[in-house]
């Protein structure tokens, strides 16, 4: 219950319905629960072949309510699947699965390397980092929990693409930062954008802190632009849908301040405690153009995209 995970999507989507909004809090309380004990720090956390065999059985158990999965959280899943089932219409539903089995592909990546003891450059990382971070079905709850109904082509739009692709980046980015005193102090600090940049470019933490920040600006400068292009020209759907990924990167930040589960401040923070965000005047990096050394992001600066 740590993670907050009811608070955590009512800040993506404070206009939900009620029922809906629980159904999606619960896959975030699942996703939580299922990273900390069979991914990020459990026992397949570096056994890349169990771990798939798993995923597997989890991804089967998200797909049909026909399968008997041997595990606890599998099983759980298939609970909260047909609460999604009960209310939403199939796509919908396909959406959020194909991007379960994205995220789930990103953990096997992540697991891979983690077992090894690989180090990814930072091309590599950010890539493994848009599916392992769990951005995926995070947004694509959206549509679930609001019941907005996105055409194909409005979803699949390349510039809608490359904004929900930006924005899991930002929060993924964002999540480093309030998890790395905890990593850190826990020894657990092993793939993130931090040690990813000081082992490729030879950089102390905090010359590496600095250049991450400029990173995660950057891209989120380029996101306000894109966002700014396509929402004139929205239907009500496709707005509601921009408007959550917004929503989603203000209210990661808010509630990654105060959630036991990151420790930002090294503490518990006390409920009383005035936790604001205080915003920076202006970006730290606003230079134009894709990040250097990072092709596989290249394309969210195309000028044709909006």
């Amino acid at each position: 219950m740590a993670t907050h995970s009811a608070d955590f999507y009512a800040r993506f989507t404070p206009v939900a319905d009620e029922d809906r909004l629980l159904a999606a809090a619960l896959w975030v309380y699942w996703g939580f629960a299922f990273d900390d004990a069979r991914c990020d720090s459990g026992p397949l956390s570096g056994r890349p072949a169990q771990f798939n065999a798993l995923a597997g059985q989890v991804q089967r158990a998200c797909e049909t309510d026909s399968a008997r999965p041997d595990d606890r959280y599998a099983r759980a899943l298939q609970d909260i699947m047909r609460r999604f089932r009960s209310f939403a219409p199939p796509t919908q539903v396909s959406r959020f699965v194909h991007a379960h089995r994205a995220w789930l592909s990103g953990v096997a990546w992540q697991i891979g390397n983690q077992a090894v003891g690989r180090m990814p450059e930072l091309d590599e990382f950010l890539t493994m980092r848009l599916l392992a971070a769990g951005g995926h079905p995070t947004f694509a709850l959206l549509e679930l929990a609001t019941g907005s109904e996105l055409s194909d082509r409005d979803l699949y739009r390349p510039a809608v693409q490359a904004l929900t692709e930006m924005a899991i980046m930002i929060a993924s980015l964002d999540n480093d930062r309030h998890s790395l005193h905890k990593e850190m102090s826990r020894g657990h600090a092993d793939q993130n954008i931090y040690t990813v940049l000081m082992a490729e470019r030879a950089l102390p933490l905090q010359q590496a802190v600095y250049e991450a920040n400029a990173l995660r600006d950057r891209i989120l400068v380029r996101f306000l632009q894109l966002h700014d292009r396509v929402r004139p020209t929205a239907g009500a759907d496709l707005a509601l849908y921009l408007q959550g990924l917004r929503y989603g990167l203000r209210g990661n930040n808010e509630w990654g301040m105060r959630v036991p589960r990151y420790l930002s401040l090294g503490r518990w923070p006390d409920e009383r405690e005035d936790l604001s965000l205080t915003f920076a005047q202006e970006p730290s990096d606003t230079r134009p153009g894709p990040v250097e050394g990072a092709p596989g992001i290249a394309w969210w600066w195309d000028a044709d995209l909006a």
